[in-house]
């Protein structure tokens, strides 16, 4: 009878390699090192990379609390960067301008604020051309394969834009698709004991990779951000936002039973799961709730992405799980089966731009997934940096 040492001696019970492997060697550097300037990529549901991986997107300013600054494109193999948009004005560092690739890489989408409005821009890269396609609104986040992109009025203000529309970069068109209304007559105990009777408008929608769903909150104004005297969106608190919901935009239908608590949700690459803090994932049909076992909790508000081939997830989260540091925070890759984690890097965040809302890391991945972005903040500059493997 072989014994268990024979049996791993001629590979019949060899380990199993876990795909968070490579992440335990990767490479860190940052993306733009020597700038004298923050260089932030937008947020974790959306890669800065270019779906040909030619081009990494990010917002650069050197203001203090970079509330002003530069849409640029950075090329990998050269180094070299383009200006796309100049003197945008954001909300804060966190989001910066919700910059984000359109029509296959094709187009950039960003939103910025002027003459006292919100407005949706898209960039063609080649020619260069720079239109403006909607007014009064902000963006959401798209889909990159795809030309649409959804927007919403601001939450604090969102005047007569209250309810989801989709914005199509390459004919102009907005369509509305759901409306507040309807939100409310599905929800209506969930509504009033949000919101009272007060109206609500949809909020930060974000659409699925194939297009298919859309997640997104509700949003109030609260009567302090009616008070003009100052940006409405240079304050903490100018509405009540609660709620995590998704429409079936095939089926036309709202599709959770009741709506869920907003963490920092992602989609999931086939479109069907979402992706919560804490290891959390959630049928965007049904709305049922799976946990990922035998993970570390993390606080600090973990904001997850998975990796494209749905394999791994990645999150940041504070304090750092082996020796906690106030101000520290840690970017981790974990294995979407469970059980399996490394911590890629572990930095100061009290550093970087001074906004109102500060920077976070947002770990993404890139589409070939062979690479991580995520904003860093040691010392005066918000900095991009990326974690590279070497793939099997």
């Amino acid at each position: 009878m072989r014994t268990f040492a024979a049996l791993v001696l001629f590979g019949l019970l060899a380990p199993q390699a876990s795909p968070v492997d490579p992440w335990r060697k990767a490479k860190v550097r940052g993306v733009l090192p020597d700038a004298e300037a923050h260089s932030i990529h937008t947020y974790y549901v959306s890669s800065p990379e270019s779906p040909d991986g030619r081009w990494v997107l990010f917002y650069a300013s050197t203001t203090k609390e970079a509330y002003e600054g530069d849409v640029r494109i950075l090329e990998r193999a050269t180094g070299t960067t383009r200006t796309l948009a100049s003197k945008v004005v954001v909300e804060d560092a966190h989001r910066t301008a919700c910059q984000q690739w359109i029509s296959q890489g094709r187009r950039v989408v960003y939103h910025d604020f002027r003459d006292g409005e919100w407005v949706v821009v898209c960039v063609d890269l080649d020619p260069l051309r720079s239109r403006v396609l909607a007014k009064g609104r902000q963006l959401g986040f798209g889909a990159p394969g795809g030309d649409v992109v959804p927007i919403y009025g601001p939450h604090g203000e969102p005047g007569s834009h209250r309810d989801l529309e989709l914005l199509n970069v390459e004919s102009g068109e907005i369509r509305t698709v759901l409306t507040a209304a309807a939100v409310r007559e599905k929800y209506p105990e969930w509504a009033t004991k949000a919101f009272d009777e007060r109206p609500i408008s949809i909020f930060f929608p974000v659409l699925a990779p194939d297009a298919s769903h859309v997640f997104f909150k509700m949003a109030s104004p609260r009567e302090s951000s009616l008070d003009r005297r100052s940006p409405e969106f240079f304050r903490r608190t100018p509405s009540d936002r609660k709620g995590l919901l998704c429409y079936d935009l095939k089926a036309e239908r709202l599709t959770f039973p009741q709506p869920h608590e907003w963490g920092h949700p992602a989609w999931h690459p086939d479109g069907r799961q979402i992706l919560e803090i804490n290891h959390v994932l959630i049928d965007a049909d049904s709305g049922k709730r799976r946990v990922i076992p035998d993970l570390p909790k993390l606080s600090g508000g973990p904001h997850p992405s998975v990796h494209p081939r749905g394999t791994l997830f990645a999150t940041d989260y504070t304090p750092p799980l082996d020796e906690p540091r106030k101000g520290f925070w840690s970017v981790m890759v974990g294995d979407l089966q469970g059980r399996d984690y490394a911590v890629v890097r572990t930095f100061d965040l009290r550093g970087g731009a001074e906004s109102w809302r500060r920077n976070h890391p947002h770990p993404v991945f890139s589409p070939d997934g062979k690479r991580l972005y995520f904003n860093s903040a040691e010392g005066p500059w918000s900095r991009l940096q990326v974690a590279e493997v070497e793939q099997r």
